[in-house]
């Protein structure tokens, strides 16, 4: 599938990236964009550039390498403890243009330092922020957060940074961080949809807003062809697990192709996937071919189950799926061609699919659907679950919720508002 085309504002932000040595930090609301923006990075830019991400589901998204992996970094808290590099590493990392960090706000303020650190011990420039290499954010702090570590290592971070946020990261002292924010949204049309996502994004919904929500929410659910967004893996493993029990026959099971260096934690897709005809199923990917028959996120149903193939069903078209390969990548230097080179060092290969009744407000991350069920349990646990889970939508019709909403569940870091404040300021000054 091609890369779309830029607006004029990803052009622009573009062409700061290509022309200048700025940290650039790109940001914005759900479905303005980020993703296209990256990719078009990757596939034009003429500096060397690696693209990493600080989860392998992630890193296989963007074709990159995890921060841990690339940059040979001990898990957990780093601080001040030594960072090893043999050879190869040190030239590898010296022979960085720009690095893109993709998801940058699961990334805590320590691993930046540590990034940091490292790219000036390699490359021999202790006194020049990332050794002189420009970065490049990816992500929405409103969205995703750092994964909170054990106690002790909260403990750390209260007692060494003013939060565990990257962009509260000791370098920043040091150095600016330009800020671009995507306005215009691609995955909404309607006005009055994206003004109450804009508000619950900031936690500031009225009771007007909320009414509004909740009334479009509480219509009874179609049985067919909407998807459950829900906030743990056992209940949407018991919504999937009870609706392919209810469809007659037996299933049939796929078995992924896993050759190289993979961990189960980082699988794009099931191990083992369950089918049966008339299971929903939801796509893991684009479609490879120029057609463009379907999209990461796009909703089916199974209509037949052949050797090696899947017929698929989807707004009154059958599409026949294989097998699709995800590749891990490691980057390399190449010291005969002076250059970097990206290796594949691993293969997952298994049906693009997952059984799609349900999947996880976390999962659903980057996807679009036309309707969906929005299940928060008992309770909202995470800053930004809410407003990932409501934005996944493409117009407040296709909106359906198990419970009303309720004030406790739009949960937003007072210091994401508090730097994301300043960022219209920072923005200003540097466009």
């Amino acid at each position: 599938m091609a890369v779309p085309e830029l607006s004029e504002e990803q052009a622009a932000v573009y062409a700061r990236i290509e022309t200048t040595s700025d940290h650039i930090f790109v940001t914005g609301r759900a479905g303005t964009g980020k993703s296209t923006l990256l990719e078009h990075l990757a596939s034009h830019s003429s500096k060397q550039i690696v693209i990493c991400a600080p989860t392998g589901v992630a890193a296989l998204n963007v074709g990159g390498q995890t921060i841990h992996s690339l940059f040979r970094l001990p898990t957990g808290v780093i601080a001040d403890h030594p960072i090893e590099q043999g050879e190869p590493l040190r030239k590898l990392l010296n022979s960085i243009d720009t690095l893109v960090v993709d998801e940058v706000s699961m990334v805590n303020a320590d691993l930046l330092d540590a990034m940091d650190r490292a790219l000036r011990q390699a490359r021999q420039r202790p006194h020049e922020p990332f050794g002189g290499v420009q970065l490049v954010l990816f992500g929405d702090p409103f969205q995703l957060a750092p994964v909170p570590g054990d106690p002790d290592e909260q403990a750390y971070f209260a007692d060494r940074y003013r939060s565990a946020w990257f962009f509260d990261a000791r370098v920043w002292d040091e150095t600016d961080l330009r800020i671009f924010e995507l306005q215009t949204i691609h995955r909404q049309h309607e006005l009055e949809f994206k003004r109450l996502l804009t508000a619950v994004r900031h936690g500031a919904v009225t009771a007007e807003m909320a009414k509004v929500l909740n009334d479009t929410g509480a219509r009874p659910a179609p049985t067919e062809g909407a998807i459950t967004l829900a906030t743990t893996n056992a209940t949407v493993n018991r919504i999937n697990a009870t609706a392919l029990g209810r469809l007659p026959g037996r299933a049939l099971s796929a078995v992924a192709e896993i050759e190289g260096e993979f961990s189960g934690r980082a699988y794009p897709a099931d191990e083992r996937l369950e089918l049966k005809v008339g299971a929903q199923v939801m796509f893991l990917r684009n479609d490879s071919g120029a057609e463009g028959r379907w999209v990461n996120g796009t909703i089916g149903e199974v209509a037949k189950i052949g050797e090696g193939t899947v017929a698929v069903d989807v707004a009154g078209d059958r599409h026949e799926v294989r097998p699709a390969t995800w590749e891990r990548y490691r980057y390399r230097y190449s010291p005969a061609t002076k250059t970097l080179h990206k290796d594949v060092v691993a293969e997952f290969t298994q049906f693009p699919l997952r059984l799609a009744w349900a999947v996880t407000i976390h999962k659903s991350q980057g996807k679009t659907y036309d309707s969906a069920i929005v299940d928060l349990g008992s309770r909202s646990f995470a800053p930004g679950q809410t407003y990932v889970a409501l934005s996944r939508i493409t117009a407040l019709e296709g909106l359906y919720l198990t419970r009303p909403l309720r004030p406790s569940d739009i949960i937003v870091d007072d210091r994401v508002r508090e730097f994301m404040a300043g960022a219209t300021a920072i923005k200003a000054i540097s466009a």
